[in-house]
């Protein structure tokens, strides 16, 4: 009697403990929300919709992108930083995720209130000039832009986008000063820099290459470490100038609610990871000029860290002001 009462008791304490472990177990159980918070048709949406359907058959779940733009990312943001941390939605950002805090008071903290999943692609900043312009690389911009402080202009996409912080921090460590002429999004600027109305352009790589292979445009420099694999014969900053630390590399990244259980980071962290191995995931990414790299959340978290200090001191001593 006394044995069939303790096989009894556990084999109830084994159901109990199989019961606490089926909610993960069984995750997904329903669809996923990927919060993109720009508008369709850049790259952020491009590569999101490029994953999307892959890592839906590797979750075995539908994974929905929801477009919701406005204020540089903080409003898509900030609705991801409110929603339940239980595995149904993701943040699908880039790197501005860790410009914006320098630029706009937000309502969420980037630390506290994201859980970092992996890092996705590298995609370089690029910079162009007018076919025209006086200066043939990189290099004798620099030189002229010395020989004549504030005489060059350049035009980026807007105050506060990447391209404005790459070009500030490109004044800051090559000791040159340009007049920044911002426009309302890259269209515009790239626009006027192929009509001749500004010599040079720092405008992400995906918008900006299409015009240098048609010779509209002339490639000085991408802004990574590395060169772009969508580009390999365009060189770096940091090579043309002997300038190693210099990097504005325009990351995707993936990232949960905070307190989003750990279980399921690493089930999603190990599906990106299994996609963006794929062949013609990559060659996909690769046509978008966007290298993937993946990453653990700790890289990821430590990204967000050096960065968050980073621009935070361009903003600051360039006196970045959003219109």
């Amino acid at each position: 009697m006394i044995t069939a009462l303790v096989r009894l008791l556990g084999l109830t304490l084994c159901a109990i403990g199989m019961g606490s472990q089926a909610p993960a177990q069984e995750y997904p159980a329903r669809p996923i929300r990927f919060i993109v918070p720009f508008p369709p048709g850049g790259t952020l949406d491009i590569t999101a919709r490029i994953m999307q359907p892959r890592l839906s058959e590797g979750l075995g779940q539908t994974i929905v992108i929801e477009n919701r733009g406005g204020a540089g990312g903080v409003v898509g943001t900030e609705a991801a930083a409110k929603s339940a941390p239980d595995g149904y939605t993701f943040l699908f950002t880039f790197s501005a995720h860790t410009m914006n805090p320098a630029l706009y008071k937000l309502s969420y903290d980037v630390e506290r209130d994201f859980a970092p999943v992996s890092l996705l692609v590298s995609v370089p900043q690029l910079i162009a000039a007018h076919p025209g312009a006086p200066a043939k690389t990189l290099r004798e911009l620099v030189a002229a832009a010395k020989e004549r402080p504030g005489f060059y202009a350049y035009a980026s996409p807007g105050n506060g986008t990447p391209g404005h912080i790459a070009a500030e921090l490109l004044k800051r460590r090559a000791g040159i000063d340009m007049v920044h002429v911002p426009y309302k999004g890259g269209a515009p600027a790239l626009a006027d820099t192929i009509a001749g109305q500004v010599p040079f352009l720092f405008l992400t790589a995906p918008a900006g290459l299409p015009s240098v292979r048609s010779g509209k445009l002339r490639a000085l420099a991408v802004t990574t470490l590395k060169r772009t694999a969508a580009a390999p014969e365009i060189p770096t900053v940091a090579e043309e100038l002997n300038l190693p630390d210099y990097e504005v590399d325009t990351w995707l990244a993936l990232f949960a609610p905070a307190k989003t259980p750990e279980p399921i980071i690493a089930r999603m962290h190990k599906e990106v990871a299994r996609v963006l191995h794929l062949p013609e995931v990559k060659q996909k990414l690769l046509e978008q000029s966007a290298d993937p790299v993946g990453g653990s959340p700790e890289e990821l978290g430590r990204v967000v860290k050096t960065e968050l200090k980073k621009w935070a001191e361009v903003v600051r001593s360039a006196k970045i002001r959003i219109d």
